[in-house]
């Protein structure tokens, strides 16, 4: 409307000016145009500013490769096919599964098999697929598709292998899906809830072919607008979205997301500060003392108009020993429990992460999960190193150990304060910064004796957590980075799936994570939290044990 209204009035000004405008004339045509001029951009500052309130806008630093939830690996994708899709369970804030598009659901104990029951008011978002309906609603029998669409060879999907311990599924009419598993798995209800098993329609898929990435149809509280690839992506609110609040009132409240792609966290914390965009997650060192004190409290300046949000995060951060490594260093069990005395956990998190974290004092089961608490690992102990190492020294005759720590430059500074520590004990270390990508690359393969790592649980299980010890995981066929082994482990792990009840279960988990512990082929770090800095303006945004970005309930206030 404004560049419409701007370029007429422009034009107009040009052919009265090429017409031989008197002086006079010229000069009061001359100050009518930059009025006019300026109550149009009056005017379109105040509609934008009166919009304002009904746009969430966030940034995502990383790269957004596809919006096709059977990729959705990491949280980049994750947030925004959060947003565009929905699958037949979903997780509350506390991890407690809950209906989606299946409104209720039976478990067949003797066969392990599920029925579900779909809501019959649920559409996919109005697309030229569907003809001239422009949409249709979704059936059992779309379901059946996308699972198959998960598991095709040719799509390649990254999530695939959560299909691996299901043996059917298929629709028995509209409303009812069913579900046969191999085996008994517990966790696999709240697998239903990850973006990897979310319901999309065929005839977008077959439309669209590998442009579907950047053509999403879904069912979710959002849908596709615009996408500029590392520059801006635009959802626009679902006009036909089956959830309700508390009151009845539609979800959701916005009319709109918007997404930028500023490449740096610093770059992504000054759009915050000057308020360009409603939040930020998590703590990077760039601005961690900005915004923070080193207790973990909001600087003061930012109190009037910062909410600080923070939960348990489902996520271990870790240095890995790769057990099948022939250096003396990474085979002694008594060096690796040294290097996991030689450390103060509680100093680290305090003065690298400003308060932001949990000491990772206890077992590799992060916060948030059933057993975590439930061990003691390793506190900080340097007599109890000292002697450990001398002892490694006597029964291998290495007078000067040795140990090289591969990690990215984000956690430089975490790799530099365990350096100094176990030099101080007798340990060298050296440090070998690469890329993010040469990382991954190099732990999967084995290439690192000691490498940084991360835990992300995929779903609410500690399961997850305990897979990465698993013999049979051993990648690349699996999570078992490390390459560890353990004969008592692999039979309570085993044990452990065909337990449905939690707190025995638990029990098993507890058992499991002691021998992790007691072997130490990892050094826990610690804990992470989730983090985040909101705009006071806003409102119902949550937060989750998981960090995933849920928006259908946020608000803003109106300026």
């Amino acid at each position: 409307m404004f560049s419409a209204k701007l370029k007429s009035f422009i034009a107009s000004f040009s052919a009265y000016f090429y017409c031989g405008l008197r002086t006079s004339d010229f000069r009061l045509y001359k100050t009518l145009f930059v009025v006019v001029v300026l109550m149009i951009l009056h005017s379109c500052s105040k509609n934008t500013s009166s919009q304002s309130h009904l746009i969430f806008r966030y940034n995502e630093h990383s790269n957004i490769p596809t919006l096709d939830p059977a990729f959705a690996r990491n949280p980049q994708i994750i947030w925004p096919t959060n947003q565009l899709f929905n699958g037949l369970v979903q997780l509350d804030d506390s991890l407690n599964v809950q209906p989606d598009i299946a409104k209720r659901w039976t478990f067949v104990d003797s066969t392990c098999t599920f029925y579900f029951t779909l809501r019959d008011d649920v559409y996919f978002h109005k697309n030229e697929v569907f003809g001239d309906e422009g949409t249709r609603r979704v059936t059992a029998y779309d379901f059946e598709y996308s699972f198959s669409r998960l598991t095709d060879p040719k799509v390649a999907s990254p999530g695939s292998w959560v299909m691996n311990n299901v043996e059917s599924y298929n629709a028995e009419n509209d409303s009812v899906f069913r579900i046969v598993l191999k085996r008994p798995f517990p966790p696999f209800l709240g697998m239903l809830g990850m973006r990897y098993l979310s319901v999309v329609p065929k005839e977008a898929v077959d439309f669209y072919g590998s442009e579907f990435r950047r053509n999403p149809v879904g069912t979710g509280p959002f849908q596709f607008k615009l996408w500029e690839e590392n520059v801006k992506l635009v959802l626009r609110k679902n006009p036909l979205y089956f959830e309700t609040d508390e009151n009845g009132e539609q979800l959701p409240y916005l009319e709109a997301v918007a997404v930028t792609f500023l490449p740096d966290k610093q770059s992504e914390f000054l759009q915050f500060a000057q308020g360009k965009i409603d939040f930020v997650s998590g703590l990077d060192n760039s601005y961690k003392d900005e915004i923070i004190t080193t207790t973990g409290a909001l600087q003061e300046k930012y109190k009037d108009r910062v909410e600080l949000i923070t939960a348990p995060y489902l996520n271990t951060e870790y240095l890995g020993f790769f057990m099948d490594a022939d250096t003396p260093e990474i085979q002694s069990k008594i060096l690796r429990q040294a290097v996991n005395y030689g450390f103060d956990r509680r100093k680290m998190v305090t003065y690298l992460r400003n308060g932001m974290g949990i000491p990772a004092n206890h077992g590799f089961i992060p916060k948030g999960l059933p057993g975590f608490d439930a061990i003691e690992g390793y506190n900080y102990n340097p007599d109890k190193a000292r002697e450990l190492i001398e002892q490694y020294k006597m029964e291998t005759g290495d007078s000067e150990p040795e140990i090289v720590i591969g990690t990215n430059s984000q956690y430089l500074d975490i790799c530099e304060y365990i350096q100094r520590e176990l030099e101080k004990l007798g340990v060298a270390v050296t440090i070998d910064v690469m890329p993010p990508s040469t990382l991954r690359q190099m732990k999967s393969s084995g290439e690192l004796d000691i490498f940084r790592a991360s835990w992300i649980a995929d779903y609410p299980d500690a399961e997850n957590y305990l897979s990465l010890y698993y013999s049979r995981n051993f990648t690349p066929n699996g999570p078992n980075y490390t390459h560890y082994k353990n004969a008592v482990f692999d039979s309570l792990y085993v044990a452990a799936l065909n337990v449905s009840d939690i707190d025995e279960r638990k029990l098993l988990y507890t058992r499991m994570d002691s021998i992790v512990v007691a072997d130490a082929p990892v050094i826990p770090l610690y804990y992470d939290m989730a983090i985040r800095f909101v705009n006071k303006d806003v409102s119902g945004l949550g937060i989750n044990p998981q960090n995933f970005l849920v928006l259908k309930r946020v608000k803003k206030a109106t300026p």
